[in-house]
């Protein structure tokens, strides 16, 4: 090699450039490898012996393990993540209806301070006696 042939490697420039390069493939090289092993625990379709012969193929031969992983299972891989998420927005769902009702429920302290509410509205404007209003609210509290 002569004087004047230079590689890309030899501009500082590029050695920045293939050194974030290699970084953010070793990056995605773990994130893929983590989001592989996440799946495999989720799947209940697999046994327990199957969950632990593709762990020791993912840890015994990496890269060749995830790839043939990638094409064995990688389709149901995509379902299991999207009926994961189903649930979870059915779980959230749930939970905010199950909260949002919560104040109408009998004997919860929502609805108790609902009717109080009420209760001081009512005397405020004059419809009910303080006493009437001391009575109601001991009946609630109570």
């Amino acid at each position: 090699m002569d004087a004047q042939t230079y590689l890309a490697y030899d501009y500082p420039l590029m050695s920045a450039f293939w050194t974030m390069l290699w970084f953010f493939l070793w990056i995605l090289w773990f994130v893929l490898l983590f989001r592989i092993v996440v799946d495999l625990f989720r799947d209940d379709d697999l046994s327990g012996w199957a969950k632990a012969g593709w762990l020791v193929f993912l840890i015994v031969l990496p890269f060749l393990g995830v790839f043939v992983y990638l094409i064995a299972r990688g389709k149901g891989m995509g379902r299991r993540e999207v009926a994961q998420a189903r649930a979870q927005q059915r779980a959230l769902d749930d939970y905010i209806r199950e909260t949002a009702a919560g104040g109408s429920r009998p004997g919860s302290r929502t609805s108790e301070i609902d009717e109080l509410a009420r209760l001081s509205d009512i005397r405020a404007r004059g419809d009910i006696s303080d006493e009437e209003f001391r009575r109601a609210k001991e009946r609630i509290l109570h």
